[in-house]
């Protein structure tokens, strides 16, 4: 039992500090209420509009304000105290759920009312993210910050998994105005859990200039440090071109696979499972140093799987690779994510994770359209595998460069 012990504690260790654990449960009650919603927009936007074009333009619109505001809200949050601003975000996306919940249950909802909520919900976010992406490390410390990042990444995923299938469930018993009152609710365990933190020592803000300024500072350190700048800007690649999963999905669930709700439940619990195994495993191994490497390489298998989902017309055998799909990718990602918050300084922290979320998760809204043009024009498989060849063939020239560079430093040091 003395390992199983030893490898338990390593891998839950930033749930030690009170104030993370209150953010990671109630994050997590929150995030299985994104993912019923993410499953309820798309199937509403389908049986409104039966477009994949209009599926593209509903999630990149979703995104868009993220392309504007998130350098702006990085700023902001290297500001302002970030558990007063999450509090304000928190509330804000609470109530844009409940506004989008009742239209559709009361039978008023139309597709620009999706697209408007849509819209405010990427303003809200772009503000959000990134202020809880830098929170981590006044909760957790810079020791347990890997850890506490990859534990993030596994609420994510565990959500992934319950969240989907409860969303297809309750689509199917209840209907999609269901779905987006429960995220509502969802918010609640987010706001208890922020207000019974016990406030911490806070990092030192820098005197204040001009906002742009600050944003300007940022950007200056990411161009004179590569070692954070390319991290990122591969993110930026394979998010760009691979995961669009909001759009791909629903279009296999329903052209590909001809299942119903509850079977797009299904294959977003398979991926969220896949990547719940990742982030775990990452989570257990958070004291090993993380090298660029081998977060390219976990890029270019994420890619690869991909390519297989849109060949496989068999509901079962995508199941498991998208399982695979989700272990590479959360690898991926999440590897990304600490290595650079590992180098960056604290009083950037904000504004370069900002940068990150700008890549991230602002490629959506042209990334959505790519997917939703190329199924619209070519069909759901093309979509799948033009987005995996163009994210692995950068991902592989990233990892080949990345392996030569380490090689040639190796054997300079010998």
């Amino acid at each position: 039992m003395g390992p199983v012990r030893r490898v338990a504690g390593e891998m839950f260790a930033s749930l030690r500090h009170r104030n993370y654990r209150l953010f990671w449960t109630g994050q997590l009650i929150s995030v299985t209420g994104n993912w019923m919603n993410q499953v309820a927009q798309g199937w509403l936007v389908l049986e409104l509009s039966n477009s994949s074009v209009v599926l593209g333009t509903v999630g990149a619109l979703q995104w868009l304000p993220v392309l504007f505001l998130t350098a702006f809200a990085g700023a902001v949050a290297d500001r302002y105290p970030k558990r007063r601003v999450l509090l304000c975000t928190q509330t804000a996306l609470l109530l844009l759920a409940a506004v989008l919940g009742t239209l559709t249950v009361t039978g008023h909802v139309r597709i620009w009312h999706v697209m408007a909520v849509a819209t405010l919900t990427g303003v809200v976010n772009a503000f959000d993210n990134p202020t809880r992406q830098s929170f981590i490390v006044e909760l957790v410390g810079k020791q347990d910050l890997a850890n506490a990042i990859a534990l993030n990444s596994s609420l994510f995923n565990a959500a992934r998994v319950v969240g989907p299938s409860l969303g297809g469930f309750v689509i199917g018993a209840l209907g999609v105005g269901t779905a987006f009152l429960l995220n509502a609710l969802s918010y609640v365990a987010v706001l208890v859990g922020l207000a019974l933190m016990t406030p911490t020592l806070e990092p030192p803000r820098p005197a204040r200039r001009r906002l742009l300024a600050e944003v300007g500072e940022g950007l200056a350190y990411l161009r004179a440090t590569p070692s954070v700048s390319w991290p990122i800007v591969l993110l930026g690649v394979v998010s760009l071109f691979a995961i669009n999963w909001n759009i791909l999905l629903p279009l296999l669930a329903k052209q590909v696979l001809h299942v119903g709700p509850e079977g797009l439940g299904l294959l977003y619990t398979a991926l969220g499972l896949g990547a719940l195994v990742g982030a775990l495993a990452l989570a257990a191994n958070a004291h090993h140093a993380i090298r660029f490497e081998s977060v390219a390489a976990y890029a270019t298998a994420f890619s690869a799987t991909q390519l297989l989902v849109g060949f496989v017309p068999l509901f079962y055998v995508d199941l498991a690779l998208l399982a695979v799909a989700g272990y590479t990718m959360i690898r991926f990602t999440a590897s990304s994510n600490s290595l650079v918050q590992s180098l960056v300084p604290d009083g950037l922290r904000a504004r370069v994770m900002s940068v990150y979320f700008l890549v991230f998760g602002g490629s959506s809204p042209f990334g959505n359209e790519f997917a939703g043009a190329v199924a619209a024009g070519w069909g759901p498989r093309a979509a799948f595998a033009a987005g995996a060849v163009l994210a692995g063939t950068f991902a592989a020239y990233v990892w080949l460069r990345e392996t030569r560079r380490s090689d040639a430093e190796v054997a300079a040091g010998t």
